[in-house]
């Protein structure tokens, strides 16, 4: 019927109004989010500057008027605009890192999302635009479904378990070496698969096009001693990525809660292929606390896209 150009190539999820009028898409690759009319002839209402690793939208419909929630992972937000003629920022809400899926309950008073480098899901409610509920999931949740009503009888947490291996990560920062100028930053999540461990970092804040290298060091500081290179990518449009690597690597990175530093420990640092010269290092290790189990806000279903 038609072909309607967008903004840049990678699209990962869309949203339709509830009364069929328009599509709000998403634009990871270059931060934007688009609005499309679904009557002929299907041109774009409006390009919104949304933000880096521009991740999933859904539309919500409550009391306070019609809504755009959208995950920006560069900014570990959600974007809340006010649907119209000329949509509109009203709200940002800080999340944690790496904000992913987000689905809205029926009544439109709640939105959750997925925080795939804080292996989270949180509950915000729609008319205070907060988040009230913080709830451990597992491992990088990048999808996520709301069921209403999906359990009819009991408190809804008969068939939970533990998160055993999956509750076993470690969550990093990296942040710019001290008066360097630079403007890049990651979020780390460093996952157990049993042997070995799945890192993934989202980059943000790096020119776009240009090529990085992340490496394992011996030390924070340059020279930063023996490397190792673990990931090389390119910063898209927006000046973000994100990467993933598999080793051993989770004991290296995050050293016992007791202490600060160890005999092995290992760093990571970001630098531009071909140089030496650190855009991104290491933030000094915090041990994060176990999970402690679920809220008590009902919690929908997470899973990977």
């Amino acid at each position: 019927m038609a072909r309607v150009p967008q903004a840049s190539p990678f699209s990962p999820n869309l949203a339709v109004s509830r009364d069929g009028t328009e599509v709000w898409f998403t634009l990871k690759d270059s931060g934007k989010t688009q609005i499309m009319s679904t009557r002929p002839p299907f041109r774009i209402l409006s390009t919104i500057d949304s933000g880096p690793i521009t991740n999933h939208v859904t539309l919500v419909d409550n009391s306070a008027g019609k809504f755009a929630y959208v995950t920006v992972g560069g900014e570990n937000v959600i974007k809340v605009y006010r649907r119209g003629n000329s949509p509109s920022l009203v709200a940002t809400v800080p999340t944690g890192d790496l904000p992913h899926g987000i689905w809205g309950s029926g009544d439109g008073t709640r939105v959750y999302v997925g925080l795939e480098n804080q292996d989270a899901v949180v509950a915000v409610d729609t008319l205070k635009n907060k988040v009230i509920a913080t709830i451990p999931v597992g491992q990088q949740p990048q999808q996520l479904l709301y069921v209403p009503r999906a359990v009819p009888r009991g408190p809804g947490n008969v068939n939970l378990l533990p998160l055993g291996v999956a509750g076993k990560a470690g969550h990093l920062t990296l942040s710019p070496p001290k008066r360097s100028g630079e403007r890049a930053h990651a979020t780390v999540s460093v996952n157990a698969l049993g042997a070995p461990d799945l890192l993934q970092i989202a980059a943000t804040g790096l020119k776009p096009g240009r090529n990085y290298t992340l490496w394992l060091t011996e030390k924070r500081t340059a020279p930063f001693g023996r490397k190792q290179a673990l990931i090389m990518f390119t910063a898209n449009a927006a000046g973000a990525q994100i990467g993933q690597a598999v080793g051993l690597l989770r004991e290296v990175l995050t050293p016992p809660k007791s202490t600060t530093s160890a005999p092995d420990q290992r760093y990571l640092v970001i630098t531009p292929a071909g140089s030496r010269t650190a855009v991104a290092v290491q933030d000094q290790f915090q041990p994060m606390p176990p999970p402690e189990g679920p809220s008590p806000e009902p919690a929908p279903a997470a899973g990977g896209s």
